[in-house]
């Protein structure tokens, strides 16, 4: 008789990465290892996401319809396909909730849950709550504002969330992710970082210090806290030891994460494994196979001829010419080299879909699926004519020297006219303000930032002189080529950034299910 699957409850869920790495688990015999019973997001275009893929997970592997794909080509709408699949189409929609923890009852959630795991005692919670108030830029961003006060941003305390569901619902196994910098935010002189390891110890004691009630009439387990960087007990391990970095594990990006794994008391499972290491990932491994695409100029008609001659009128700028000299003659080359192979992309700007046949130079079986018929979310912004140079001297630069240069190392002409800049200059912050995705090196970490502009994430081939699209942001992410980002390319770059790589949940979700196999 083959075994069932473990329930999760994923928290925070965002488009569904750290529940698509779970979900993807199998046994030797081909059954799932978990089932994600509920995923609970509060965003309209991520729930969306969430909900499509929740869908797709209803049909055994490699035995989805015809109709999901023909909505990934953009041939059926969303409607259409669940009215195809009735049975599965309410399924997905019982599993992925469009709610605001925090916002909703306590009362609603812990009826969903308990509806969801029908008295099952070995289930995992899963998730992390929104980290903006935690992350370093975010912070530095929150100083500048005179009436801001952390205590009093209810970002800070959205673990109380997830506390809550520890205390009422005591899951067997939980991983709670967030930013690294984590590590090192404080709150009225207390390292935030400090307070949560020791709520997450003794969630019941936590939630009855702030005031709340649990559904435990009695004070529930603990649990123990360890890092899957070290195979380490909270305790016997240094606080940056939590902080998992993705490129030792076959990730092909540099993203650093607090993830913490909380197993419960009275699970006798020993120390469990650490992530196991491998090779570096180049960002080029991941991203090759995809169709070339050209970048847009703002404020134009946006012809590909036009954009071409936009390109090769570099040859002519003073400051390309700057750079004949022997401090820059390698990026001179490169540059000259790049403008003189020019050539117009077959697939110009792409689309929502683009009919062709893709590969992938890293794990094909997990990111090609061949009944797509081609590949979706592939299609580039629009830049300034001035912010193509900049692309165009960045490649280059990369290329030429293996790393993304710093606006110091820009020619002067280029620098753009902002008050960063300036700051940057003189030692300041963001001074990789245009960041090449150097080819033969992980990217680095992608964030929601990527939704605002594509100044950090610039790629590494010249004559494309663009940005990423949403596909080759989600392939750094680790995400499958049939999972379909919903909303407007803007929302879909917000969902790629904000999620944790499927792969390495998977890596997680093998862990776990090793503790919980005893």
């Amino acid at each position: 008789m083959a075994a069932s699957a473990t329930p999760v409850i994923d928290l925070f869920a965002g488009p569904g990465g750290l529940g698509e790495g779970f979900a993807s688990l199998g046994r030797a015999d081909g059954t799932a290892c978990f089932e994600i019973q509920l995923s609970i997001e509060k965003d309209p275009t991520a729930h969306q996401t969430l909900e499509l893929r929740a869908f797709f997970r209803q049909f055994e592997p490699e035995k989805a319809p015809s109709e999901y794909y023909r909505h990934l080509r953009g041939e059926l709408s969303r409607a259409e396909l669940f009215a195809a699949w009735p049975r599965e189409a309410a399924a997905a929609q019982a599993e992925a909730w469009c709610a605001e923890l925090g916002k909703v009852a306590s009362a609603d959630v812990r009826k969903r849950i308990h509806e969801k795991l029908k008295n099952e005692t070995r289930w995992v919670l899963i998730g992390g709550p929104p980290c903006q108030a935690y992350s370093s830029i975010g912070r530095a961003r929150n100083k500048g504002k005179e009436d801001y006060v952390a205590a009093n941003d209810p970002r800070q305390y959205l673990y109380v969330e997830y506390l809550q569901i520890l205390a009422d619902h005591r899951p067997a196994v939980f991983v709670m992710e967030n930013v690294k910098g984590l590590v090192s935010a404080t709150v009225q002189s207390q390292r935030m970082f400090d307070r949560i390891l020791d709520d997450l110890h003794s969630p019941w004691s936590a939630i009855r210090r702030e005031g709340r009630t649990t559904a435990t009439k009695s004070k529930s387990l603990g649990y123990r806290i360890y890092s899957l960087e070290q195979a380490s007990l909270f305790g016997d391990c240094e606080l940056k030891d939590f902080v998992v970095r993705a490129e030792r594990h076959g990730i092909p990006q540099a993203r650093h994460r607090v993830i913490l794994l909380g197993i419960r008391d009275d699970i006798d499972a020993g120390i469990p494994s650490a992530l196991p290491l491998a090779q570096p990932v180049p960002a080029a491994s991941a991203l090759e196979g995809l169709p070339r695409l050209r970048s847009g100029i703002s404020g134009t008609e946006d012809k590909a001829d036009d954009w071409r001659r936009w390109i090769e009128q570099v040859l002519k700028q003073d400051w390309f010419r700057s750079l004949n000299s022997s401090e820059n003659n390698d990026v001179y080359d490169e540059i000259a080299r790049a403008v003189k192979s020019l050539r117009l992309p077959r697939r110009d700007r792409g689309a929502d879909f683009i009919p062709c046949e893709v590969s992938s130079q890293f794990a094909e079986d997990w990111y090609l699926d061949p009944r797509i018929g081609g590949v979706c979310n592939h299609s580039t912004r629009s830049h300034m004519g001035s912010d193509l140079y900049r692309y165009l001297f960045a490649a280059c630069f990369g290329r030429a020297r293996r790393r993304s240069p710093n606006l110091r190392e820009f020619p002067k002409s280029l620098l753009p006219l902002h008050s960063s800049v300036t700051d940057a200059l003189q030692g300041g912050n963001f001074g990789d303000r245009f960041r090449v995705q150097v080819a033969n090196r992980p990217a680095t970490t992608v964030t929601s930032h990527i939704s605002k502009d594509g100044h950090y994430y610039i790629h590494y081939d010249p004559t494309q002189c663009r940005s990423l699209t949403v596909r080759e942001a989600a392939r750094l992410q680790t995400f499958p080529d049939n999972y379909l980002f919903c909303g407007g390319r803007t929302a879909q770059y917000g969902q790629v950034g904000n999620a944790v790589p499927p792969l390495m949940a998977r890596e997680i979700a093998s862990i776990v299910a090793k503790i919980l196999s005893g």
